[in-house]
């Protein structure tokens, strides 16, 4: 392809080109190709942070969907590229954009599974925009229904096709034209309603086949339309895989990642970009943001209490209200003569990576054991700490580790060294090295303890605390780099355990901050409401106060600030 870009183009080409290549690295596969971004960013314009969300939405549809290795010259995926259902045309509409069609007659639910048609569009798709003039001038989509009947329809794979052109597929999406759709599917209920995301039905327009020559060059009507297309042998699908016989798709290796999204953050069609965000909070104010928060305080968590709740798990909770969900609460592994599991701990996931945090209360004393224990069987790395051991005159958490350089103490089966301790000005660090008395195995561990937050209040600027996030995030990068080959997990390592005082208020702003930057850092979009309610699914009760969910708020803007990012999208 002899693509010719604008300096501009070649920069955000680059720029495109290093944020992805550090994912590749990070997963130890192949870097992207120029041609391939080239792609990515004529479908977005050459916007670079939504040119990177339709990467990653796109490899992540692909394999949900079964779009994996595909080989068009096995069945079932070769009958259906000869079929005839897909194609594109050998002419183009005026403004040069390719014209991809569908023909709905000829497809049979009965016959043929969902994700083998879906394989057949993204291949055909795929092929059609590897031109560079069709990257330039876009798609137009045309969706015949002339002459198909009630059972050639699936409403839930028109859906699929529909919103995977325009949110999942690297082209720019000019227009789709559903052509000659038959009584049933414009009454007694507007369909099309159904079928379409918001933003989509603008590019929408049904209309009649004698009125598709107004927008489509006259040599490719009537032949090619009316659900009455005659496959030449030597057409655009059979010539296709005659040439492709062998090759191989430069993206298969990419799409093989395993999701990392079987986290519940994952980017949303609510999610905003920072121009939006910025918009949003200048019109909520702080009022607006607390009555949403209000809102969301009134949401019940969706499950059971019942083993944090039993009567012999009473005592093992340092406050009576806050429990933990039984479907993501944390499993002790079983010991003889043991009665219970229970730890006031809960998985929760992280931007992208499930489980990514253990939120858990401040230990007690009857229940140091038990955390080293659980730090221990979840392989953690890092410790993250929100709270003093004593606030205001109370005993906000048991002093769980060795305080000074040198000390030692046994809690349970796990012996804990304290080596090294690095004191900085919001923050403590303190490296301790772990010995399982059982096994004679030894682990080292990052104790970091953040000293600038008051109970219940937040802190006076975000820097601090998005300094001690830097930290903390840097150190369990190093350590799972350190790991190597030991560990075998997803890429950025095991849980990282964090506390306060109850588990919920500052570690639940901790995490929302973490989550929401980390999606804005990898696709320019954010929604704290959503990262919050999502969160609160899995810790109940995460973030106590609206200040704290303000202060959420307020630190990505100051994140922003610092990074130059508000002048650069806004």
């Amino acid at each position: 392809m002899a693509a010719t870009l604008t300096a501009e183009e070649e920069q955000a080409t680059k720029q495109f080109l290093e944020e992805i290549n550090k994912w590749t690295s990070q997963h130890g596969v192949s870097p992207l190709s120029w041609d391939v971004a080239v792609k990515f960013l004529m479908a977005r314009k050459f916007d670079v942070l939504r040119a990177i969300e339709l990467f990653h939405s796109y490899r992540e549809t692909r394999l949900r969907e079964g779009i994996v290795k595909l080989q068009p010259q096995e069945e079932p995926l070769r009958s259906e590229l000869l079929s005839g259902k897909f194609t594109i045309l050998g002419v183009r509409d005026p403004t040069g954009a390719s014209i991809a069609l569908y023909t709905a007659k000829l497809h049979h639910p009965n016959k043929t599974g969902n994700h083998v048609v879906l394989q057949a569009l993204f291949y055909l798709l795929d092929k059609a925009v590897e031109s560079f003039e069709t990257q330039r001038n876009g798609l137009v989509f045309i969706y015949d229904m002339a002459g198909s009947n009630y059972t050639n329809f699936e409403l839930d794979l028109s859906k699929k096709i529909l919103n995977l052109l325009k949110g999942a597929f690297p082209a720019r999406l000019k227009k789709v034209f559903i052509v000659g759709a038959p009584v049933w599917f414009r009454v007694p209920y507007n369909l099309l309603s159904l079928l379409l995301k918001e933003k989509l039905r603008e590019r929408v327009q049904m209309v009649k086949m004698t009125d598709l020559r107004l927008h489509l060059p006259r040599d490719c009507l009537p032949e090619h339309l009316g659900g009455c297309l005659a496959l030449d042998v030597h057409g655009w699908n059979q010539r296709l895989l005659a040439e492709q016989n062998g090759h191989v798709d430069p993206v298969d290796e990419l799409v093989g990642i395993p999701l990392d999204d079987s986290s519940v953050h994952a980017p949303g069609p609510e999610a905003m970009r920072l121009p939006e965000y910025v918009a949003h909070l200048a019109r909520a104010q702080r009022s607006g943001i607390y009555q949403e928060y209000e809102e969301l305080r009134k949401e019940q968590p969706p499950g059971t209490f019942h083993c944090a709740l039993a009567a012999y798990n009473q005592e093992r909770n340092r406050y009576g209200d806050v429990l933990c969900l039984d479907q993501t609460r944390v499993h002790l592994k079983g010991r003889r003569n043991e009665r219970s599991d229970y730890i006031n701990a809960s998985f929760m996931d992280g931007y992208k990576q499930k489980n990514a945090y253990i939120g858990t209360q401040g230990p007690l004393e009857k229940t140091y054991g038990d955390f080293w224990r659980m730090v221990w069987e979840q392989s953690v790395l890092v410790i993250v700490m929100t709270t003093r051991t004593d606030e205001g005159g109370r005993r906000k958490c048991g002093q769980y580790w060795p305080l000074q350089e040198g000390g030692q103490e046994v809690y349970g089966h796990i012996a804990v060294v304290n080596q090294r301790v690095d004191n900085h000005s919001h923050y403590n660090q303190t490296t301790l090295e772990l010995h399982n008395t059982e096994t004679c195995e030894q682990r080292q561990v990052t104790h970091f303890q953040f000293l600038s937050w008051p109970d219940y209040g937040v802190p006076s600027s975000a820097l601090s605390l998005l300094d001690f996030l830097g930290a903390v995030k840097r150190q369990q990068k190093r350590a799972v780099k350190a790991m190597g080959s030991q560990w075998r997990g997803h890429p950025l390592g095991p849980p990282m355990v964090v506390h306060c005082s109850a588990g919920i208020g500052r570690t639940g702003t901790f995490c929302a901050l973490d989550i929401c930057l980390s999606q804005l850092q990898e696709v320019g979009t954010l929604h704290v409401c959503q990262t919050v309610r999502r969160m609160r699914t899995q810790r109940a009760f995460s973030i106590q106060t609206p200040e704290q969910y303000y202060f959420c708020h307020t630190a990505i803007l100051e994140h922003a600030q610092r990074q130059g990012l508000l002048s650069t999208n806004q």
